[in-house]
């Protein structure tokens, strides 16, 4: 019995009790002023329907008024959008048609089922109602009191599941449209790339960083030379200084959605990385051909997210090795290579995050990377359109 009656309890079994009460508004005005012409209000919505801004007045209603507890839900089941198609316009007049109709008959219930309750009521005291037709068939009787759950319990029952059928119309003609539904899941799809390449940019910087900072103690300790330690400590602190600007960067595209991406590093800063792998104990050989210049920018800054990543992964698993890097642009394309003799003749699975990174950026661009074993070294090698 407390399941049944539950709904009793949910606001939102009142807020579509009075979301279909609204059109009986207007609608009991014009009865004030023709009641020979009931039909009128139902006539004047058809044109209403049609401007666009009432699909998106009826989107709000139905959002706040039929399904409160989804409207902060990544999935919508209403659209707040204009109508911009003629069917969007359509399946609003034939929305506000049914809101006309389903007002009607919710009005009949909410005002006849307790005035049936309360004639029955006094049926059961001997008196006999002349303005109930239901009643009159009655003889006056106590037992007329017997009667008296049944209006009030179709009178909830007609409440709950009117509220269900208006939702599941509104659902249906409200709900966005296909080309709503393809913009929204572009959006989404936007968003998710767009959090993928703040983590690869995370990663890549941080990851880098913390590297650097690794190795450099860790020489610094083992060497035993003050001279060595006090420059491993300025290479820790610039590497670190360097860490957070890139943080505060990344940080700030989370903070502002529109902010410009034209702060961030490209190729032409390639020298500080290679600096930082040199101090870090690395022995770097570095050859930059062709005009570096013209690369555009998002390819120069998705490539020195590249370098960063593939010296990091030196670094971390080859440590003070000869390393190898070739930068060269011509025809059209940006080729950049990273090779280094791999620790104890071993080869990895290359099946780290930080490379899958790199194939994916180079995807992104329209390029292409390859990383693993090549020629008894390990080689990160990738090819970018420069335009």
């Amino acid at each position: 019995m407390a399941r049944f009656l539950r709904p009793l309890l949910w606001g939102t079994t009142y807020t579509r009790l009075l979301h279909l009460w609204v059109p009986m508004l207007f609608t009991s005005v014009w009865l004030f002023i023709d009641l020979s012409k009931p039909w009128v209000p139902a006539a004047l919505v058809i044109p209403l329907g049609l401007f666009p801004a009432v699909r998106r007045g009826e989107g709000v209603q139905a959002r706040f008024m039929l399904a409160p507890d989804e409207r902060s839900g990544e999935d919508q089941a209403f659209s707040v959008a204009p109508s911009v198609a003629w069917r969007d316009r359509w399946r609003t007049v034939l929305w506000l048609e049914a809101r006309v109709l389903l007002g009607w008959v919710t009005c009949g219930v909410t005002v006849w089922m307790p005035v049936f309750a309360v004639d029955l009521g006094r049926a059961a005291t001997g008196y006999r109602p002349t303005d109930d037709p239901m009643v009159m068939l009655l003889d006056p009787h106590w037992s007329c009191a017997l009667l008296i759950p049944l209006p009030l319990l179709a009178l909830y029952g007609a409440v709950v599941g009117l509220g269900e059928l208006t939702t599941a119309l509104a659902r249906r003609l409200l709900g966005p449209s296909p080309a709503e539904r393809l913009a929204a899941l572009e959006a989404r799809t936007e968003q998710l790339l767009e959090r993928n390449r703040i983590a690869r940019e995370l990663h890549d910087s941080i990851g880098h960083a913390l590297t650097v900072a690794v190795v450099q103690a860790g020489a610094a300790r083992a060497a035993g030379d003050p001279e060595f330690t006090d420059r491993a400590l300025s290479a820790i602190e610039e590497t670190g200084r360097a860490a957070l600007e890139d943080l505060e960067r990344v940080l700030g595209v989370l903070r502002e959605a529109e902010r410009p991406v034209s702060s961030r590093p490209t190729l032409a800063d390639a020298d500080r990385l290679l600096e930082s792998a040199r101090t870090s104990g690395a022995k770097v050989d570095a050859e930059v051909s062709g005009p570096l210049e013209t690369v555009a920018g998002p390819v120069s800054r998705e490539g020195y997210r590249i370098l960063q990543e593939s010296l990091t992964n030196v670094l971390r698993h080859a440590g003070s090795v000869p390393v190898r890097v070739r930068i060269e642009v011509r025809d059209g394309t940006l080729s950049l290579e990273v090779r280094n003799p791999l620790p104890d003749g071993r080869a990895g699975s290359g099946r780290g995050s930080g490379l899958r990174g790199i194939r994916e950026r180079a995807a992104l661009l329209g390029g292409s990377a390859r990383t693993g074993p090549h020629e008894g070294d390990w080689q990160v090698h990738a090819e970018l359109p420069s335009h």
